[in-house]
């Protein structure tokens, strides 16, 4: 039998945090800190304590009573008092064990241990421990790593630049933190010169009152510009330490996966409880031939603070034969792809908001006429990504499709502005759907939608294909499509 570590008393008297609004009650009596007021919580100090003493206690008698144990090949956690609840994971049917080492739970030698399993929904994880280093060698000392003697040759070594441009290309919002920055800080002058003409027919008092307003506007935007950089800079520094010393580890039946600086995580993958790969690019990488590989397993990138990347940036080239069990191989023929003709089902959502961009601004100008310059701006601004929107799916038209190989699907298809090459086993499709809309009945065109096995949705589309060629895709798979 194993215990928590000692710290996780701290932990379970947290759920117990509510009783401290009595302490805070009385603290509001001495809100005007006078001498007489402060004497009188002093001397019933006393209460505070003993609030604070019971939520200690409760919390030392959760962690009292729980307990860790191993039988029969099963991870036993009990905990609870009156109510017992136990919690058993036979440690074959763990899919993901995740060892994390955060540096400030170093000092007490402490571990942050999980268990997932391909049970429950949203992400949940089924068992997290906080125990010490002995106690977590114990518990996984039984769960199979990579062996040495069949370890897999070839894998790609991440390098410290295919971190860095990890952390550029997927650090939150790159681009609209820079769009937005510049904005502000070019909308704040624009604001200020339509503000300075429209208030030079004021009164000399109100101009000196009003100018010291005006020479807050460009401060204000070049603030709230640089706020929106600074939060992207926070998301990339981040990502930096959090994806930094990156390495990984395979055989036929596991994979080994180490990252982080501040926080050292150790991630053991079971291959045959990965429901598929999921090679991702952007429009720059498809011109620069690079790619990042990720996976999708239960407890592995279940937040969204980690992704459930394998590989970091890459050239293609470069990924070898290394991750050909998982399916990853140097190039990906397609069998079945979307009808030319159908450009317009890829692109009519971007092209009708880049078309009615300026036609909106020129309307907002007759009921706003001082607002021409900035509304300008901000049309201009409106229409880069829109433009951009537009470039994707014209390159993904002629990138998308899908292949069936042997017994496995592998769809390409793109979600807004990335890439998407999904590699899965033909066991792991849940559901296949087509649909036709009435104009596409003419030209035989359909939208084939394909749905993962996974804790959260993986719906993966692709547009304006042929109708026979989806019908024959359900019949290699063995799915029969009826159709009206």
């Amino acid at each position: 039998m194993y215990k928590e570590h000692i710290l996780k008393i701290f932990r379970y008297a947290m759920k117990n945090i509510w009783m401290l609004i009595f302490p805070l009650l009385r603290g509001f009596s001495v809100y005007h800190f006078n001498a007489a007021d402060v004497k009188t919580w002093l001397e019933g100090a006393w209460m505070d304590i003993l609030v604070l003493g019971a939520i200690l206690i409760f919390g030392f008698v959760r962690w009292y009573f729980s307990r860790i144990t191993i039988e029969d090949g099963c991870v036993i956690h009990e905990e609870g008092l009156l109510l017992r609840i136990r919690t058993t994971i036979p440690m074959s049917n763990i899919s993901v064990t995740t060892i994390e080492r955060p540096l400030w739970l170093m000092p007490v030698r402490a571990v942050r241990l999980s268990f997932d399993t391909r049970a429950g929904f949203f992400r949940s994880t089924d068992m997290k421990l906080l125990v010490n280093e002995e106690v977590c060698r114990a518990l996984t000392k039984d769960i199979p790593d990579v062996m040495e003697d069949k370890r897999i040759s070839g894998l790609p070594d991440p390098t410290a630049l295919s971190v860095l441009l990890f952390s550029v290309f997927f650090s939150s919002s790159f681009s609209g933190a820079v769009y937005i920055a510049t904005f502000f800080v070019k909308g704040g002058d624009i604001a200020q010169n339509i503000l300075t003409m429209s208030l030079d027919k004021i009164t000399e008092t109100t101009e000196m009152i009003t100018s010291r307003t005006l020479l807050k506007i460009p401060s204000a935007a070049v603030l709230a510009g640089a706020v929106f950089l600074a939060a992207w800079i926070l998301s990339f520094v981040v990502n930096i330490l959090r994806y930094s010393r990156f390495t990984i580890e395979s055989d036929s039946k596991r994979v080994h996966i180490s990252c982080g600086i501040t926080n050292r995580r150790d991630y053991l993958i079971n291959v045959s409880h990965i429901n598929f790969v999921d090679i991702r690019q952007n429009l720059i990488m498809k011109v620069a031939d690079a790619l990042t590989i990720g996976i999708n397993c239960a407890g592995y990138g279940c937040d969204s603070q980690h992704l459930p990347v394998i590989m970091p940036i890459r050239k293609k080239s470069e990924v070898g034969e290394g991750l050909r069990p998982l399916g990853v191989k140097g190039a990906f023929r397609r069998d079945f792809r979307p009808k030319r003709d159908g450009i317009w089902t890829y692109i009519w959502l971007p092209a009708l908001g880049c078309l009615s961009v300026f036609p909106i601004q020129g309307w907002f100008n007759e009921i706003f006429p001082k607002f021409e310059e900035l509304s300008f701006f901000a049309a201009v601004m409106l229409e880069i990504p829109l433009a951009w929107m537009i470039m994707v799916k014209i390159y993904a038209i002629f990138t998308s499709g899908v292949t069936i190989e042997e017994s496995q699907i592998i769809i390409h298809c793109s979600r807004w502005t990335t890439f998407h090459t999904v590699i899965a086993e033909r066991e792991n499709i849940v559901k296949m759907e087509l649909d036709q809309t009435i104009f596409q009945r003419f030209n035989r065109k359909c939208s084939l939608s394909v749905w993962l096995s996974g804790e959260s949705v993986s719906k993966y589309t692709i547009q304006a294909m042929n109708l026979t060629d989806c019908l024959r895709i359900a019949e290699m798979l063995d799915y029969n499509i009826r159709r009206s």
